[in-house]
Formats: C-alpha cells, structure tokens, sequence
C-alpha cells in the first residue's frame, strides 16, 4: 500500500488542492473512501446469495476486527482484497454462482456528475471506472468497489411499459445490458464486457434523484430489498475497453 499525493481539478481552485490517494494494488482510495469502504464491507457481505452466507461468517468476523483494531488505511488493504477473491470463493464453494450466460451492450452511458448520463459509442474502463466518468456526489458514489453501475434493458423496458418516464442512462447506470435475466445476478459475479472483467459488488441503493423517472417518484422500487429489478454496483478485475454492441458474459 502506498500513499501518494495527487493534485486534482475540480477540489476547491481548480490544480490547487494536494490531498492523500491510498494505493491498493491497482485501486486507489481517497481518504473519505476508505472510511466508506470499511464501514461498508460487513453490509456488503450481507448482499452475497444466501446460500454463500454460512461460508462467509469466518470472513464477516475477520472483516470486524480489522475494523476495531486496525489504524483505517491497515484496514482497507487487509479487507477490501479480500472481497474480490475471499469473498467471491465463499460464493463457489457454496455452488451459488449463476450459470455461463451471454448477452450484448446496448448503450454505455456517463456524465460529469448527476443523472441522467447520456450515451457515447465506446469507453476506456480503469480500475476506478469509466475515464469519462464522473460523480458529483463523491459522500455516496466512486468508490472501488462501485467502479461500474449495471442495469437492465429489460427492467428499463418493463418500467415503461408500467407508464414510468424512465430510459436507458436515465437512473445513472454506466452500461445498459441486454440478454441476460438479472435475477440470476448477486455479489460475486463475474461479467465479462467488452475486454474488461467486473466483478459485482454488491446491489445500487436508490437516491432522490431517480424519483423523476417515476410516475409515482416512489424509488423504492429501485431497492433490492423490493424485488430483483436494483442497478448492480461492480468492481473492475481487468481495465480494458467497451463498445456499444460487445458481448457480455456472465461467468466466463
């Protein structure tokens, strides 16, 4: 793990402001993001599939002492590995991994911060997510581990069929993905896009700002804890690039 200092536009005058970026591996971490992460990642464990949740105890109870006795940036580095491979075994040894499946990019979608993103043909994919990609709201959104958001065209089509007001790139998603039953898809997941490899992470938890797309503005609808249809948070495995029309593949 490295600490380094990086000079960003867009944070107070723009090429002003020096603020320490954690490296682990090839991710890097603000010093905000790593409080999110290691206050996040016991609830995260909690959105793998049921069946994997007896073999993801040991790791749950690892994951909390970390927390309590470790200095913050030890914490991190000795966790959030952890959830890309610890994690994501607990889910085979559990026979809780979804089929090989195959589907197509429909639209790839990004902004400068706030939704809705809107469609470009192709992207570069780092391991901190689209390079043409932004957020504004850096409290809830840019972590590692919620590099890519993933949704459904199917879904999408579904809520319009319903009367709601809502598209592809409306509710923030970067890729927009048809072909493949998003039920079969939980914490652990490979998917291949294009040539880059994501892992999922776990499930989007709705804000405010999809309540327009719709009719009702009730975007409780969007929580997985309401049924199957949540946009899917994923950390990038291999950066690589994605185009409009490439082949997705769950579990390659």
């Amino acid at each position: 793990m490295v600490s380094r200092h990086f000079r960003l536009p867009g944070y107070g005058q723009p090429d002003t402001v020096a603020f320490v970026m954690i490296e682990v591996g090839p991710y890097k971490f603000t010093e905000g993001d790593i409080e999110t992460t290691i206050f996040a990642a016991p609830h995260l464990l909690d959105g793998y599939p049921a069946r994997a949740q007896a073999e993801l105890a040991g790791l749950r109870a690892e994951f909390a002492q970390a927390i309590e006795t470790s200095p913050p940036e030890e914490a991190v580095q000795k966790i959030f590995p952890r959830l890309l491979a610890e994690a994501r075994a607990a889910v085979e040894r559990a026979e809780a991994l979804p089929e090989t499946a195959t589907g197509s990019v429909v639209q790839l979608n990004v902004s400068q911060g706030g939704v809705p993103k809107t469609p470009v043909d192709s992207v570069e994919v780092g391991f901190s997510g689209l390079e043409a990609d932004s957020q504004n709201d850096r409290k809830h959104h840019g972590r590692p581990f919620q590099a890519l958001c993933l949704w459904s065209e199917e879904i999408i089509e579904q809520l319009k069929a319903e009367g709601h007001p809502i598209y592809a790139g409306a509710a923030g998603e970067n890729v927009t993905i048809r072909g493949i039953d998003w039920t079969t898809l939980e914490p652990g997941t490979n998917i291949a896009i294009g040539s880059t490899l994501v892992q999922i992470s776990s499930y989007a938890v709705p804000c405010g700002k999809q309540a327009q797309w719709f009719s009702d503005r009730d975007v409780r609808r969007l929580h997985h804890g309401n049924g199957e249809i949540s946009r899917l948070y994923a950390t990038v495995i291999e950066a690589g690039s994605i185009s409009v029309g490439d082949e997705v593949t769950v579990e390659p």
